[in-house]
């Protein structure tokens, strides 16, 4: 129904708004349907017509009063998917439509044109929200996949825990401390967020985020703290490409991989692990900054960390999971 409502406003020759997205449509429809103590419409929603409309003061109410209505339907400058989101919700909840108030921005006598410019220039320059900001905000968010909750909740504690070897050192918006940052938020979440959704089955059957939360948030924090060991003088340096995104990323594979392997029992894993990782202590050289490029030549940084991956699982005797020869 939505696909077929969209359709026909797109064939509308009147309509110069963007292409409407049926995901955001939905997403804006469930936002409606729990938005209990906040204001269930998101924004200004911005009107036009070319008419001139008439406004009746009330008297003894300043700046208030009653508007005449266009004789022509107004044509939507910001605000097309709140509405069309509104609309199918009203369908289901019609005794709502009495409690929904919409805060509109009217422009009218002006010209077609004029409406135009205002669309080219509110919808040409959005603003996006940044990944890291969004990644704090999936536990708020009701329409937020639940895989994407329980990577965010992982790299929260990574961020904060004071056991995290990544404690502090993750780049996140609103971080306060002044320490040096190994790796984007957004980088972290989205390797966290690779394993997590490809285990999301198991970690279901196995409790779901109140118990497997602070088991993979343990499983990386024992990997890390086991690394750390192994890489010696080569963690936390500069001249080392140790603790740079590429390999934190690539070391952070291997993670699942081993945790795959040995992830059970929790009790004395960090010494296990620091035992599977010892060989790495023969790749420091390799992993100086100086030539670390050239070493692990790559068309971008997608197929680095995969060639790093693989070279630290291969090195460690760890099966790497998705791995090409």
């Amino acid at each position: 129904e939505i696909a077929q409502f969209i359709a026909k406003i797109e064939r509308n020759d009147r309509a110069f708004q963007r292409t409407l997205s049926r995901a955001k449509v939905r997403q804006l429809k469930n936002f409606y349907e729990t938005a209990i103590t906040q204001p269930p419409i998101p924004g200004t929603v911005l009107l036009f017509t070319s008419e001139k409309l008439r406004f009746q003061p009330v008297a003894g109410a300043e700046g208030a009063g009653h508007l005449s209505e266009p004789q022509a339907k107004f044509l939507i400058i910001d605000g097309q998917h709140r509405l069309a989101a509104l609309r199918f919700y009203l369908d289901e909840h019609p005794d709502d439509a009495k409690t929904i108030n919409v805060p509109c921005v009217i422009f009218d006598g002006r010209s077609e044109d004029f409406a135009t410019e205002m669309f080219v220039i509110i919808n040409s320059t959005p603003t996006r929200i940044n990944k890291s900001h969004l990644i704090d905000l999936y536990e708020r968010v009701s329409w937020a996949e639940p895989h994407r909750k329980f990577a965010s909740r992982v790299v929260g504690s990574l961020y904060s825990e004071g056991d995290s070897p990544l404690r502090y050192r993750i780049n996140r918006l609103g971080g306060r401390s002044a320490q040096d940052k190994w790796i984007l938020q957004a980088e972290l979440f989205n390797e966290l967020h690779r394993w997590v959704n490809r285990d999301w089955r198991k970690i279901q059957l196995a409790g779901g985020s109140r118990t497997q939360v602070p088991n993979y948030y343990g499983m990386v924090r024992d990997f890390f703290k086991a690394a750390e060991r192994v890489w010696g003088e080569a963690w936390a340096n500069a001249n080392y490409m140790v603790t740079k995104p590429v390999t934190l990323k690539a070391m952070l594979r291997v993670c699942a991989d081993l945790a795959r392997e040995d992830g059970d029992p929790a009790e004395g894993r960090v010494k296990r692990w620091e035992e599977r990782l010892a060989p790495w202590r023969d790749l420091v050289k390799a992993f100086k900054s100086e030539g670390f490029y050239e070493r692990f030549a790559a068309k971008g940084e997608v197929e680095r960390v995969g060639r790093v991956h693989r070279e630290l699982a291969r090195t460690a005797g760890i099966e790497a999971r998705g791995a090409k020869s």
